[in-house]
């Protein structure tokens, strides 16, 4: 960095952790620079301290190491096989209640009801990361003398390197694992009333009513984070989770969740028994509650036997309360927080929307000479989706640190909400029957004009949505061809575009610095969620004056990126043009980019043969290929977020009596038991930008026996 030899502590605070390139290469299944997570570097800069040498020369002894915990390991190219210190949990329960009930009010009328109740329940959990860190990445804490307390001996927070974590147990490693519980219900009603006239004009009305309501909690837990919360430097010098370390008073006062010590509240429970108060995880709490009431009506008119109109209206008025619950991980009432422990809620964000919506269109079956029949239709459609509130970031107090001086921590804010989607959709095709009903024919192109699409994204440690403008545009071809009787062949084919309008623009995680190389990313401080961007003049300054005072070099790097009160106090202070966009970095211009997982083709084959057997039975072979061409994961088209095209295969046998309604089926999903990488998203910046993918399901062999009454 302009001419210095950089420590490896300063060399981590200029590493964003993860490249942004291509996920096939061989390097995407190295592991991150774990030395530049923020918590990683927080316990390597004598921020997270277990004591002082008994020397009293050799200064404080920090939390960890100074190495990379991930020591450079690679993983495994199967993205099935992981390495995993906890074994994965997965629970989840539904309750489903239907009625439907059909009354003929006259003899042309019928009056239609759909009423519904569900209740689910989910539960998963496991490790978060799909590779392990190195082994004894934390100092010895034995013999220590205390940081806080002159002559008396440092807590064994660490004995012989190892950390026993509350939830998570003990280890010589770092250990995390990620948890989500959620509980939802929902009620739907339905009316409806329909026609069945024998005139030219016929009609359905009707309304429907939605009430659902959704808890979700979603946590990390990492020892690290817990250690750091009881070393010296952020208020709970102690290994009772319950209890601060000894004070400069020689008092040792109890932590409370709702308390106003100062001290963060360690959750003491193990991960069975939490009681979810703990300020030693991340938990993110979304309480959700929507109520979604519509009335419609469409009306068909027949102007002659070949040519019907349909035009319809739908009104929609949707309400939604978000009751923002901030997140806070490491924080207390001395340190930018505004509670030791506990997550209190926010006032609730409630939204209304009222939205007219409908389509119109044309159904001619012409008489032609080269088809059996025939249908051509044209139709224009208005649609619209519910806008949002932007789960809460991190729960910071907005009281000044001291008279006169700003909070201690403020990061940069963002809406609070998103807005609603509006699509005009334009669609024109035809459906054909053929070779006196062998051959089926159908093609249509598309044409869909977005306001306001939305795109979510992971920023400060919550989901960002954006709206953006944008086109889709394509076409679909089907065909269904029975050359014999017992064999059926189809084909389907489509094709899709998709462009983001001119002027959208967006901050790209994976690259803050679009490609300037007069500015370099950094890291803040551990309480700062985001990497920043900030001039690299100013960073050759900063390490100069660090080394004219004989500072290690690393000193001050963690106060650069603004929202930190410790910025006050750099010498020299950076300006605005040193910190472009305030620090977030320079919009990435997006203008023309296709839509995040849209493939341009997509392509289907299946085969099915049925072969009459004795006895009334009857046997069956299905077989069918999917296939899509490559897509972007993101808005951004980065290299990091190519996914290349892939293929499925399906096959299933059944032997079936249809008098008797029995069929036996034996069947294979993904036969070619293939991994393709179908979509992905990228982690936060304090989490080293690492890159979540999802895959097909592995290859699934089972039978089933069906038996209708």
């Amino acid at each position: 960095m302009g001419g210095f030899t950089l420590s490896p502590q300063a060399s981590a605070f200029f590493s964003q952790g993860c490249l942004n390139a291509s996920l096939y290469d061989d390097a995407a299944y190295g592991t991150p620079n774990g030395l530049s997570i923020p918590f990683v570097l927080a316990s390597v800069t004598n921020t997270a301290v277990l004591g002082l040498n008994p020397d009293g020369v050799s200064g404080p002894v920090n939390l960890m190491k100074v190495t990379d915990p991930y020591g450079g390991m690679m993983q495994s190219k199967d993205l099935r096989r992981i390495s995993s210190i906890f074994d994965p949990k997965y629970r989840a329960k539904a309750d489903v209640l239907e009625l439907n009930v059909d009354i003929d009010v006259a003899p042309n009328l019928t009056l239609t009801s759909q009423t519904a109740y569900n209740r689910d329940r989910y539960f998963s959990s496991e490790d978060y990361n799909r590779f392990n860190t190195m082994p004894g990445v934390f100092n010895d804490s034995t013999g220590l003398d205390n940081a806080v307390v002159p002559g008396a001996p440092a807590p064994n927070l660490t004995p012989g390197g190892v950390y026993c974590d509350p939830q998570l147990g003990c280890s010589s490693t770092i250990a995390g694992l990620d948890q989500v519980r959620a509980k939802s219900r929902q009620f739907s009603q339905e009316l409806r009333l329909s026609s069945a006239f024998d005139g030219p004009v016929n009609f359905s009305l009707g309304g429907n009513y939605t009430d659902y309501r959704t808890t979700e909690d979603y946590y990390v837990f990492f020892n690290i984070v817990s250690a750091i919360a009881q070393s010296s430097g952020y208020g709970n010098n102690s290994l009772d989770p319950t209890k601060c370390g000894t004070s400069f008073d020689g008092s040792t006062p109890t932590i409370t969740p709702d308390g106003a010590t100062g001290c963060i509240y360690i959750d003491p429970h193990p991960l069975d028994q939490i009681d979810g108060l703990g300020h030693n995880y991340f938990r993110s709490k979304n309480i959700y509650k929507v109520k979604s009431a519509a009335v419609f009506g469409e009306l068909y008119y027949e102007f002659a036997p070949d040519l019907k109109l349909t035009a319809g209206l739908r009104y929609t008025r949707d309400r939604k309360t978000f009751t923002p619950v901030p997140t806070q991980v490491l924080l207390s009432s001395s340190n930018g927080g505004t509670v030791d422990g506990g997550y209190p809620i926010g006032d609730d964000i409630k939204q209304k929307w009222g939205a007219v919506t409908g389509r119109v269109g044309l159904d001619w079956s012409p008489k032609l000479s080269f088809t059996d029949q025939t249908l051509v239709y044209a139709f224009y459609n208005r649609g619209y989706k519910g806008g949002g509130a932007n789960p809460p970031a991190i729960g910071y107090s907005d009281e000044p640190f001291l008279p006169g001086l700003p909070p201690l921590v403020q990061l940069t804010s963002y809406p609070d909400t998103f807005k609603p989607e509006y699509v005009n959709a334009f669609e024109l095709g035809a459906k054909n029957t053929l070779l006196g009903g062998a051959l089926t024919l159908n093609g249509a192109a598309f044409y869909y004009d977005y306001k306001g699409y939305q795109v979510s994204q992971i920023q400060d440690r919550t989901a960002i949505n954006e709206n953006f403008d944008a086109r889709i545009w394509g076409l679909e071809l089907e065909s269904a061809w029975r050359p014999t009787r017992d064999l059926r062949l189809t084909v389907n084919l489509g094709y899709q575009g998709s462009k983001l309008a001119d002027g959208s623009r967006s901050i790209d995680v994976e690259n803050r610095t679009q490609g300037n190389t007069d500015f370099t990313v950094m890291k803040g401080s551990p309480f700062l969620p985001s990497n920043c961007v900030v001039s690299k003049s100013y960073v050759a300054s900063l390490l100069a004056t660090n080394a004219a005072f004989g500072l290690p070099d690393y000193a001050s790097l963690s106060a650069v990126c603004p929202g930190s009160i410790l910025g006050l106090f750099l010498f020299p202070a950076p300006t605005e043009a040193d910190l472009p966009n305030g620090g977030r970095g320079f919009y990435a211009d997006v203008s023309g980019h296709s839509l995040p997982n849209q493939p341009k083709w997509t392509q289907s084959i299946s085969v099915d043969y049925a072969l009459p057997l004795s006895g009334g039975w009857i046997g069956g072979v299905h077989g069918d290929v999917y296939h899509q061409s490559q897509s972007w994961a993101r808005v951004y088209e980065d290299a990091i977020d190519k996914l290349h095209g892939w293929y499925n295969v399906n096959l299933r046998l059944t032997l079936a009596k249809p008098d008797d309604g029995l069929e036996f089926e034996l069947y294979a999903k993904n036969l070619l038991d293939d991994t393709p990488i179908t979509g992905a998203f990228i982690n936060s910046d304090d989490t080293a930008l690492t890159t979540n993918v999802f895959t097909l399901d592995p290859r699934m062999i089972g039978a089933s026996i069906r038996k209708r009454f």
